[in-house]
């Protein structure tokens, strides 16, 4: 007889409570509504939900660098004129990735429930893990990409390798996981798999089918 598999599902009901400005593509809201949609199907019944941990300074800078997150910490929109305009730009701060209220702090919600995911899996509580409000694949080490600030996948890809050899990465985002893709250019133990629309200027630009053979994309 076949073992029923075990599955956690992580979700903070903050996460849903931030909004980029008015007019912008990505809402966080929809979590919120996602949310709805697993308890009002009986998902809930099938699976472990748990509210999970914040990530932390030092889980962010395992991938980031310490000065860009330390902004992502200190920065608001009342007080964003008081860095130098050169800095925003670094960071790539702008229409698509706008300073919000409680930017840091969305960050470390969607970051610490992927983190706990990947600690969950190696350590064996759970055959899945799953976190909706995740999957920021954009964000770069030394800046933020496609309303992405804080890459989730790269960090919690981090934890895995800590207990397996190996880990593959396949990406579904209509967009190229090139945030992901990036992090680990330089390495043969992550393997990233991207199905994504290519061609015509579409963002981010980047993921030819035959643009290296240490990944695939499609």
């Amino acid at each position: 007889m076949t073992q029923e598999r075990r599955v956690v599902y992580f979700y903070d009901p903050e996460c849903g409570n931030f909004h980029y400005g008015p007019n912008h593509p990505m809402k966080p809201h929809r979590l919120t509504l996602t949310h709805t949609l697993v308890v009002n199907y009986g998902l809930t019944d099938c699976m472990k939900v748990y509210r999970p941990n914040r990530a932390s300074m030092n889980d962010m800078i395992s991938f980031h660098t310490q000065d860009y997150v330390e902004f992502l910490r200190d920065v608001t929109p009342s007080n964003m004129h008081t860095f130098p305009k050169e800095k925003l730009l670094t960071y790539n701060i702008g229409e698509d990735c706008p300073i919000f209220e409680g930017i840091y702090h969305f960050c470390s919600m969607y970051t610490g429930a992927s983190l706990q995911a990947a600690k969950y899996l190696n350590n064996e509580v759970t055959d899945i893990a799953i976190n909706w409000s995740g999957g920021l694949h954009h964000a770069k080490k030394f800046e933020a990409s496609g309303f992405c600030y804080v890459n989730d996948i790269v960090i919690a890809i981090l934890e895995l390798l800590k207990y397996h050899p190996r880990v593959l990465y396949v990406d579904i985002d209509v967009h190229h996981g090139d945030g992901v893709q990036e992090a680990f250019y330089l390495t043969d133990r992550v393997m990233t798999v991207s199905f994504h629309r290519y061609g015509n200027l579409f963002f981010p630009g980047t993921g030819k089918p035959n643009s290296s053979m240490r990944v695939a994309s499609c």
